[in-house]
């Protein structure tokens, strides 16, 4: 059996963020809003072996470990049960944990697309800064649908599918978007046959990301902000979710309804920013959620495949 745990359910900044004092944010801080503190989001796939992938390494990665004893087995004075990171792409918010893993004791597998290498080789050098540390055995992912397993894990079948989103601001494809800028991930348990789609990053509904939702047992999509103008109503940025490449839950051609169009599948809504009230779990958009049957992820939520 393949166990999918939540490490991290927030976006960029987390959950409260830590220069922000909007209704969620000051609330949770106060304690006058029932809402659950979040880190930076990443999931981690691991077998009953004690062996783990981890898919984006958050800037929180550390405190994630802390709270996930699962993934330091503690076999031998230096030990992970880290196998390898798998990058959907090249945010900051999903890529910086690497630093932290700099003490690993051989060069650390990652598997990531040649454009999200490419971004990490030149505008973001984590490969070269992590050359002076422990160093990164990179992989390139392959985007044709070839399915692929990470050792030892080699009951885990995992699939990179690209899709539209957005490349990091840093990135010299921002607006000019490369083939595997961002991807989704078919995750299946080969044994029991069981499927799940993650994409944290989601801007539109391609048909073959709708055809892979359809699909899967679970899904785990962006949940990143209610809806399109959040942001830009709190005075907080001049950005739409559109145009930070995310696609809001609420309004025609949202996230909801294209969820509603699932058959019987779990649905998880992941990346959640500050902003987005569904983190006040009595608000009248958590109750909406509630109403369609879609759950809303949180640090340590696990999910048997």
């Amino acid at each position: 059996m393949t166990t999918l745990k939540v490490l991290g359910s927030a976006a960029g900044g987390g959950f409260p963020q830590w220069n922000c004092n909007c209704r969620n944010c000051d609330g949770v801080r106060q304690g006058t809003l029932r809402a659950t503190p979040r880190t930076q989001s990443s999931i981690a796939l691991g077998d009953a072996h004690q062996n783990w992938i981890v898919v984006n390494a958050s800037p929180d990665i550390l405190a994630q470990l802390r709270a996930t004893p699962a993934l330091q087995p503690a076999r031998a004075p230096r030990d992970t049960g880290i196998a390898a990171v798998l990058l959907m792409d090249a945010q900051i918010d999903h890529v910086t944990g690497l630093l932290m893993l700099r003490e690993h004791r051989q060069p650390l597998p990652v598997y990531a697309s040649a454009a999200v290498l490419s971004d990490l080789s030149t505008a973001f050098p984590l490969t070269r800064m992590l050359s002076h540390y422990c160093g990164l055995d990179t992989r390139a992912l392959a985007l044709d649908g070839t399915a692929f397993s990470i050792p030892p894990l080699q009951d885990v079948a995992l699939t990179a599918i690209p899709l539209e989103s957005k490349a990091p601001p840093y990135s010299p494809s921002r607006n000019a978007r490369r083939l595997g800028d961002n991807i989704g991930l078919r995750i299946v348990d080969r044994k029991s046959g069981r499927r799940a789609f993650y994409a944290p990053g989601l801007a539109r509904i391609e048909p073959h990301v709708f055809d892979e939702m359809g699909a899967a047992d679970v899904v785990l999509v962006d949940g990143t902000c209610w809806h399109d103008d959040e942001m830009k109503d709190l005075g907080f940025s001049a950005k739409t979710a559109a145009d930070m490449g995310h696609l809001a839950q609420s309004g025609p051609g949202g996230m909801i309804e294209t969820l509603d169009q699932l058959p019987a599948t779990r649905k998880v809504l992941i990346h959640i920013n500050n902003t987005n009230p569904i983190l006040d779990e009595d608000s009248p958009q958590r109750r909406e959620l509630d109403a369609h049957g879609i759950e809303v992820a949180y640090d340590g939520m696990e999910i048997a495949l």
